[in-house]
């Protein structure tokens, strides 16, 4: 498949009629950001394209008391809309490692000067609700920021790595892979693993952690990558490995898609490099196409793609930009334009699979918390495969399911209601948007609730054949939930 990827990179040039051209910027220069001119390039940013943009903060601040900002970019900014896909960006999560801060800012920046002069962009805004937090650790910043650098122009390779309370925040979410691994022994939930206020009072979650949990609650991500420095590669689920060894190849029911979602190395202008100076000097760390399971490159428990991955509906993929953590800022602009490219092709893949709004068939109503399972065809149509992880609706009743190229079946069950099934065919291509399939659930009367499982649909059997006493139900009624669930099933 990573041939096929790589036919990619030459797709923009072929969709859009050549190189987009974007404008130089107006009120972005390079160099290291503090916290207050870091506001000040959001605040730019917004006043440049208010129509497009909104400011604001998590709701939590950091261990000093400094916000959480964040700008998003969309055609309702503030708002979600049913059938527009959330993506985001999270950077400085070490607050030593700034390459992914300063790539933000000016993704920020080219995001706000750009909607009417690159077509990428203007498709982006129109379709896709964008969220960039650039810091989410900025006392760790501020440290590393004042340390001096050596006689090499190093910055200490781990001070202003953790918070002001000195934890690692990407050790520090949730440790929910323990969970996932046994239910998938025992055929458990495999999603959603912790109720979010049990997960949010774990012991020890830091206040940047916390403000980031309740952000993945209130809003429903479809796709995200956090931006790390230190080495160069792409970095996909599982992070923590089942048998608990320093590292194992882990992977999660959806690992054709996530390293689909890794074709970010391709775009990047070093990244999959052959022939590259690898960041340890050694080899070791010199990974095929750029990409690696992050489990099989060492084990992270408690980490924040793997929660993501776990206790939402959001796929997550961190990023590694590069060997220098805290490079001088005369080379951040290089960093742009290795990374400006794969940004901008990453965000388009939001739209990648297949979604749809699930409501009541009798009040029009959306049905939230309905899953969403997914049987990819296999063996020539003859057969399907489950793929073991469901997503759920969101309030709206809208879902978002991220799928490589093939042919599915979906089935949407939820307690109350007849389950409902669907064949879908994903063919994804750039600046088009997911295949869209809407549901229409019908509810059940009395004691006829569908027995959800995660083998064929089935809906109640008992009241079929006739083992509940017949006065309970209306016969016609009955008839014609049979018939509208098996005659959609197999149309």
């Amino acid at each position: 498949m990573i041939n096929i990827v790589h036919l990619l990179v030459f797709i923009p040039a072929i969709c859009y009629g050549g190189t987009p051209v974007s404008k130089p910027f107006s009120f972005f220069e390079f160099g290291n950001h503090d916290y207050h001119s870091l506001r000040r390039v959001l605040k730019a940013a917004h006043e440049n394209a208010p129509d497009i943009s909104k400011e604001y903060s998590l709701k939590k601040k950091s261990v000093n008391g400094l916000d959480l900002a964040v700008i998003e970019f969309s055609k309702n900014p503030g708002k979600h809309i049913p059938g527009v896909p959330e993506f985001k960006y999270v950077g400085n999560m070490h607050g030593n490692e700034v390459v992914g801060r300063e790539v933000l800012l000016a993704l920020v920046s080219l995001l706000s000067e750009n909607k009417d002069n690159d077509p990428r962009i203007s498709w982006l805004i129109e379709h896709t609700r964008i969220h960039i937090l650039p810091s989410m650790n900025p006392d760790g910043y501020k440290l590393a920021n004042e340390l001096e650098r050596d006689e090499n122009g190093k910055k200490n390779w781990l001070q202003g790595r953790a918070n002001a309370n000195n934890v690692d925040l990407n050790r520090n979410f949730p440790k929910l892979n323990a969970i996932a691994y046994e239910n998938e022994r025992t055929g458990g939930k495999n999603n959603h693993m912790e109720p979010y206020q049990v997960a949010l009072d774990t012991p020890g979650l830091q206040p940047e952690t916390k403000a980031v949990m309740i952000w993945l609650h209130e809003i429903p991500f479809v796709l995200s990558s956090n931006l790390h420095g230190g080495d160069l590669v792409a970095n996909y689920p599982y992070d923590a490995t089942k048998d608990k060894s320093a590292h194992h190849y882990t992977k999660t029911p959806d690992d054709e898609t996530f390293r689909f979602l890794e074709s970010y190395s391709l775009y990047h202008t070093e990244m999959a490099k052959k022939n590259r100076t690898p960041c340890d000097m050694s080899g070791d760390d010199l990974f095929p196409e750029g990409i690696t399971n992050g489990a099989n490159w060492y084990s992270v428990p408690g980490g924040m793609q793997d929660y993501n991955l776990l206790e939402t509906n959001c796929f997550e993929i961190t990023l590694e930009l590069g060997c220098d953590k805290f490079p001088v800022p005369e080379k951040e602009e290089d960093y742009w334009h290795q990374n400006k490219e794969a940004l901008i092709n990453y965000m388009l893949q939001v739209h990648d699979g297949v979604k749809g709004i699930v409501t009541d068939a009798e009040t029009g109503e959306p049905i939230r918390n309905a899953s969403v399972k997914v049987y990819k065809v296999v063996s020539g149509g003859d057969d399907v495969k489950y793929i073991n992880h469901d997503i759920t609706t969101n309030k709206d009743g809208d879902y978002y399911r991220l799928l490589i190229d093939g042919k599915y079946k979906l089935k949407v069950v939820k307690e109350g209601y007849l389950p409902m099934e669907e064949f879908v065919e994903v063919q994804n291509k750039p600046m088009t948007e997911a295949v869209e399939r809407d549901f229409q659930l019908t509810p059940v009367n009395g004691n006829l609730e569908p027995e959800i499982q995660d083998g064929d649909a089935a809906f109640d059997n008992r009241a079929y054949y006739g083992e509940y006493p017949a006065e309970e139900y209306d016969v016609d009624r009955l008839r014609e939930l049979i018939l509208r669930y098996f005659g959609r099933r197999y149309r």
